[in-house]
């Protein structure tokens, strides 16, 4: 069976917020292991940067292999 449209866009939804959630948390514990002492709020900016970079990542990736496989299937 085919994923709809809606379940797409939840699937997605739920992968960034999961990912903004790892990123905030992982910063928080790691960085101290390497001195570096950040406040919450830089953390939050933190990873929202780094959440976007991640989306803009993926969807170039997602356009990249897609046009490997409509070339594959002509």
């Amino acid at each position: 069976m085919k994923q709809t449209r809606l379940m797409s866009l939840v699937e997605s939804v739920a992968n960034v917020i999961v990912g903004y959630g790892v990123a905030v948390v992982t910063q928080i514990l790691i960085f101290p292991i390497f001195g570096l002492h950040t406040t919450l709020a830089q953390n939050l900016k933190m990873g929202a940067i780094f959440t976007v970079v991640s989306i803009a990542r993926s969807f170039a990736l997602r356009r990249v292999f897609e046009a490997i496989r409509m070339r594959s299937a002509k």
